[in-house]
């Protein structure tokens, strides 16, 4: 019977990825941890990890040879002060400054002087600034521009502001920029209260923390039974209806390290927390039931995975029923491009059962595995900061933020920046409401003493003071009260996609599709996929049967998608979530109404093609030098007609010898602005005064022609 791959690295005492390393350079083939090897492999891995063992005797052989090394060194070095460092330094210094023999003893002179004689590039000039933000008429005393002069610059960038108006950091830049300035602005209070966590952790204070997991599925196939098992605690028994009605965050004990869950509704919390920002899971876990099989949910939870960029364990749950069909399943995931270990890809799937608990250590185990891959480091003696899970307000305790700690070490006591809200730990709680004094890395707790409710995604971070906590968060909700919305980015819409794309912004358009039967979602995918050119890829990340709902709506927010629906409705809370975070929502009625639309975008990305249209040509009669205007061509129009803003090509024999534009065109001593076949004239061109007797002019026009894509 076959072995394992993650059990031979036990037995051999080696991390898994390590071993599947060494099995793929004797040239056996493994894909994933839950490979079985047969007796041959094992031998042979075991044979070839024998000899390294005798590696070290045998350096001794290379050890007689130093002496041998050594004498080549001598004759060497005699050589070296000698020849080298006298010829080279001297003749390399007299190439850059003509004094070469006084800097000849000191070489290292040479490579500092280099750049200097060259001097192509030239260094912008420090302008510091001592205001963060500035008025015009402020900035244009600091950078020595007049106002109206800085208001024209402006106005070029389409900034159209009056002189006591506060400018833009990005725009003070790239005025800047334009007049090789380089900015030094002051540090705000926000940077310099968070410099301790944007300065880069040292390697020698890392630690290995444990990972964050979160479960998602279908509703129903069992996620929050499956967790409840692995917690031993009855959590699902104190839902309603026995289905998560929030988000919960729990920490276990596998083995000698700890792994924290993250229980949610659904998808929709997993990627409204991506949406604004919070990257907070390492690998989801996603549950099937084996007597259901996959389902529309399951497939979004795939698509909501994917477009996080998260690695992908899959738990067949239920397979202890007599309807549980794994092979349906395997099949169907195979599908979506999730094809199984043991059908030789490199999903891991394992059949569990949350009643009996058939699987689950396994699923553990596998699960320890697939984060050993990611290396997950944290720095526990930095100052604490991580995201928030969720965040209620309670008659008791106020407001109460579910927290997960992502980096440093969280205590009571500690002054904390919560998005808009700030306060200072009065208590923390683990995932069982006991109070703990501190949280490391990767553990959720309940934190009491903020000053208001935050967001689900917001950022913490503990300061070193709480004033200075205040100070921000102040200015941070003045900031959002302002705008008069929450503080969120604009997404990509079909209008401006092409500026997007200018802007080196987008790569790849991405759509969210839905239609009100599978047959229409089908041909609708296909029609746009086609739409893809070599400067765009359209890439569709997700599609279903149903109406638009706030999931949708969520995943382009976090996704940076069109939201496109066919014969389909759009719930009031996805209208409503549409508008919040600006995500483009589209619906149609007429299939090839959607491909107009997004066909009219994706052309509108093509560069234009430029085209030739011959408006004249005219023969050189003779040639006449005019003081000021240089030589001038006395011409007879041959064919067509020459007017004042067409190009000119000159032709002498076969060759083309010059192309530019008119630059004078008269008649007698009048200008004209055109000139017929058969009439002569004089004509002059702009930088080409060695036009000849006998030489040929083409006049031409360049017409931008739209590209169109080609229709399949």
């Amino acid at each position: 019977m076959g072995i394992r791959v993650y059990q031979l690295a036990k037995e051999l005492g080696l991390e898994s990825k390590e071993l599947m390393s060494r099995l793929q350079k004797l040239g056996i083939k493994v894909s994933g941890h839950m490979n079985s090897l047969g007796e041959d492999s094992v031998s042979k891995i075991k044979d070839a990890l024998k000899p390294s063992a005798k590696k070290e005797p045998v350096k001794k052989p290379a050890a007689d040879k130093k002496p041998v090394l050594t004498k080549k060194e001598k004759v060497v070095k005699p050589a070296t002060p000698v020849s080298v460092p006298v010829q080279k330094p001297a003749s390399s210094v007299a190439v850059v400054q003509a004094p070469a023999p006084v800097l000849a003893p000191a070489p290292a002179v040479a490579p500092v002087v280099t750049p200097v004689v060259s001097g192509a590039p030239q260094i912008p000039k420090k302008v510091i600034l001592k205001k963060f933000s500035l008025t015009v008429k402020d900035f244009s005393q600091n950078i020595g521009l007049t106002v109206p002069e800085l208001i024209k610059r402006l106005m070029k960038r389409k900034v159209f502001a009056t002189i006591n108006q506060t400018l833009e950091k990005t725009v003070m830049e790239e005025v800047a920029l334009e007049l090789n300035l380089s900015l030094e602005f002051p540090q705000s209070v926000e940077e310099i209260a968070l410099t301790a966590h944007n300065e880069l952790d040292d390697p020698k204070e890392l630690v290995s923390r444990g990972p964050v997991v979160t479960f998602m599925g279908h509703v129903d196939h069992g996620k929050t039974s499956l967790l409840d098992y692995i917690r031993k605690t009855r959590v699902a028994a104190k839902e309603t209806g026995g289905i998560t009605q929030h988000i919960g965050a729990y920490q276990v004990q596998i083995g000698e390290g700890k792994v924290t869950f993250l229980d949610t509704p659904g998808h929709e919390a997993f990627t409204a927390l991506r949406a604004r920002g919070a990257n907070a899971t390492d690998v989801v876990v996603l549950v099937v039931a084996a007597d259901d099989g996959v389902m529309p949910q399951t497939i979004e939870a795939i698509d909501h995975a994917r477009a996080a960029n998260v690695p992908i364990v899959v738990a067949i749950n239920k397979c202890d029923l007599p309807t549980a069909n794994l092979d349906r399943i395997k099949t169907k995931l195979a599908e979506l491009n999730l094809l199984t270990e043991d059908w030789g890809g490199k999903t891991v799937a394992i059949p569990v059962s949350a009643k009996t608990g058939t699987g689950v250590d396994t699923l553990l185990e596998m699960l320890l595995l697939e984060t050993d891959l990611l290396e997950l480091k944290a720095n526990l003696k930095k100052p604490a900061s991580g995201v928030v899970i969720e965040a209620k307000l309670t008659g008791e305790r106020g407001a109460v933020a579910t927290v997960l700690v992502q980096n440093g070490t969280l205590r009571i006591g500690d002054p904390v920046l919560c998005g808009s809200r700030w306060g200072k730990i009065r208590a923390l709680w683990n995932d069982r409401l006991q109070t703990v004094q501190e949280a490391p890395p990767a553990m959720p707790v309940e934190i009491l003493g903020l000053s208001g409710v935050p967001e689900a995604g917001d950022k913490f971070y503990v300061l070193p003071g709480v004033e200075q906590a205040k100070e921000i968060a102040t200015k941070r909700l003045a900031r959002k009260e302002e705008l008069g919305v929450r503080a969120t980015r604009s997404h990509v819409t079909l209008e401006d996609l092409y500026q997007q794309i200018k802007e080196g912004k987008i790569k790849e358009l991405k759509l969210i599709t839905k239609a009100d039967v599978q047959g229409s979602l089908e041909v609708l995918n296909q029609i746009i996929t086609r739409l893809g050119t070599e400067e765009v890829k359209v890439n569709i990340i997700h599609s279903g049967v149903g109406d638009i709902s706030e999931s949708d709506i969520m995943l382009a927010a976090a996704s940076d998608a069109i939201t496109i629906g066919f014969h389909v409705r759009v719930d009031f809370n996805a209208q409503a979530s549409a508008a919040r975070e600006r995500v483009d929502l589209r619906t149609y009625d007429i299939i090839y109404e959607v491909e107009n639309a997004v066909r009219a975008a994706m052309e509108g990305l093509l560069e234009p093609e430029i085209q030739e249209q011959m408006v004249g040509k005219a023969e050189v009669i003779e040639t006449f030098n005019v003081p000021k205007a240089g030589t001038i061509a006395g011409c007879k129009i041959t064919d067509g007609k020459i007017h004042r803003k067409a190009l000119l090509r000159v032709i002498r024999g076969k060759d083309v010898i010059f192309k530019g534009k008119i630059g004078s065109l008269r008649r007698f001593k009048e200008d004209v602005r055109e000139v017929l076949q058969g009439v002569e004239c004089g004509l002059g061109i702009e930088g080409f005064n060695e036009i000849h007797k006998g030489d040929l002019l083409e006049a031409y026009e360049e017409i931008e022609k739209e590209r169109k894509l080609a229709r399949n």
